[in-house]
Parts: C-alpha cells; structure tokens; sequence
C-alpha cells in the first residue's frame, strides 16, 4: 500500500483514479452528488465569465435534475440513482399538472374540496416509497424505461411553460409599443420560431449547409418552403400542427373559416399561396438539386411580402371606401 500524501486533494483525482475495492454509496451521498450541477474540477479549469454565466444557470439545472429524470443508455447503470428517481415519481407528475394549461387543472378541486395538485403528491408520495423500498441503488429495476418516458413528458411540460411565457411576454411588448398581435407573428415570433439550434461537431465548429441549399433556413416560418425538408419537421408540421388544429375543430368549429374583412388577412393567404406555387414549379424543373439562386429568389421573396404585410398593418396601404 502507498500511503496518501497529506497534501494531496482527493476532489482532484478524475473519473480513472478510483478506490479498487468496491464501496456502497448511501441514498443521501447519492442524492447529493445527482443534484450538484457544479462540478469541482471543471469550476477551476473555466475562465470567469464562464463562470458568471454558470451562477445564473445553476438555480434552473437543479430545478430541471429534481424535475426531470434522465436514462442513460450508455452508461452501465442506465444513470439510474435510486433516491433521485424517487423523488421525480412526485415532482414530475406535480410539475406536468402545475404546468397545464397554466396551473387551471392543478388548482381543480375535487367534489370542491380536495385539490388535484393533493391528490398528485398523495399518490406520488405512496409510489415512491414502494418504489425505495423495493430497488437497490447499485441495480436499476427492471422498469426502469417508464422513467425515460417521465422525462420526455416533463421535459415537454417545461418547454410548454416556457414557451407560453415567452409568447406572454412579447404580447405585453406589443401592447406596451403598441404592435398588435400580427406585427409581432410577422416578425418576432416568426424569426424566433424558425431559427433551431444546429448540433455542433465534436471539435466544437458549427456544420454549415453544402451546396448552398440552405441559404435560407433560419428565416422563414417552419410550414414555408424556404425551410429545408428535414422529417423531423415533416412530423412537428404533420402530428403537431396537423392533430393540434384538428382536435380544436372537433372541440369547437367543423369548419376552419377565413374571414375576408381585412387586406392583410388576403396579402397572407396569397402570399403563402404563391409561394407554394413557386416551389411547386420550380423545385422539379430543377431536378430538385437546388442552389443559390433558388434560395436568394425566396429571401427577395420574403422580404417584399413583409414589407407589404407591414405597410399594411400600419395603414400605408390600404384600400379606399
């Protein structure tokens, strides 16, 4: 055995300087570490604007690792820890009914006397204390996947609130400058809606589209053609929009009704509608190899419909009595 030296810190070690007998962590050091969004070695290594950056992130990373579990594949115990996972058997539920529909459903009562959001923390409550009671932390059980879906269902209540608040906060803008609500869809909820966030490669650079067929990706709204054709934006049009306007007709109106008592609600619809035209046309008379000029046509395109739509909101154009 070589004796440790007094000074040597043991957070220094990394992931490879491990004890070699094995050692049984507790449920509390395991809740711990699972929950602390700050890693030592990595703090030190970072310059202090990273920093900076990193205090004001740390109170949403804890709110998200208490809200939403995480199933790793890739790691051998499926990222399963034992006290955190029970814990999300509560808050994920909680966090879904708090946040539909802006809290409405969570505040219901029933028979006007116990509330939802009661019932949730009883039943959670009761779930996972079976569920401690009957896992190890060192095996993840065998239903383990139910928990990857949990995550994907909280993960989409967090992106719905968010969402929702960002759309009420341009709203109160609006009326703060005086924009209405198309101004605002026209422009800022459009651009803010169409630009993604691209996946960078492994040495950090950002992939850039080949061929020039992109050129207009991030600047059109995502049902316009300027956008590239990816399915995962096939599907998001399809099931999210397609089923979402379908359930409201179901619950509401039969018929989707465009009601002709303005200009602009014209310039849109033959806008939209030209412009499928135009790529009807011109995408399979180009082999549907696209390039440059296909994209600078439809940003040319873009910009002249906004500026008419615009004008037409501000009263510039519009038609005599």
């Amino acid at each position: 055995e070589e004796r440790e030296s007094s000074g040597t810190n043991s957070g220094d070690y990394g992931e490879e300087y491990r004890p070699l007998l094995p050692s049984q962590e507790t449920s509390l050091h395991i809740l711990t570490t699972a929950l602390s969004p700050l890693e030592y070695r990595r703090w030190r290594r970072k310059p202090w604007y990273w920093r900076i950056f990193k205090v004001f992130k740390v109170p949403v990373e804890l709110v998200l690792l208490l809200t939403v579990p995480v199933v790793d594949p890739d790691k051998d115990d499926l990222n399963w820890k034992r006290p955190l996972n029970c814990l999300h058997v509560l808050t994920s539920p909680l966090l879904c009914v708090l946040t539909l529909k802006s809290g409405t459903y969570g505040l219901y009562q029933i028979q006007g006397v116990f509330p939802v959001w009661g019932l949730i923390t009883l039943v959670g409550s009761v779930l996972a204390i079976i569920i401690f009671l009957t896992t190890s932390n060192e095996e993840p059980p065998k239903y383990h996947c139910v928990f990857a879906f949990l995550g994907f269902l909280a993960s989409a209540m967090w992106i719905n609130a968010a969402a929702t608040e960002l759309v009420n906060i341009l709203r109160t803008l609006g009326i703060v400058f005086q924009l209405s609500n198309t101004v605002l869809g026209l422009t800022l909820l459009a651009w803010g809606n169409s630009i993604g966030g691209r996946r960078r490669r492994k040495d950090g650079g950002v992939p850039l589209p080949r061929d020039g067929r992109v050129v207009a990706g991030s600047i059109a709204p995502p049902s316009s053609p300027v956008r590239r054709p990816h399915p995962e934006r096939a599907a998001d049009i399809l099931v999210g929009v397609g089923l979402g306007c379908l359930l409201q007709m179901t619950s509401s109106q039969p018929v989707v009704k465009l009601e002709p008592d303005s200009l602009l609600v014209w310039i849109l619809a033959g806008a939209l509608g030209l412009s499928l035209v135009f790529s009807f046309v011109s995408v399979p008379a180009q082999c549907f190899q696209l390039g440059k000029a296909y994209g600078v046509c439809l940003i040319l395109y873009y910009l002249a419909f906004l500026c008419v739509a615009l004008l037409t909101e501000f009263r510039v154009i519009r038609l005599s009595a």
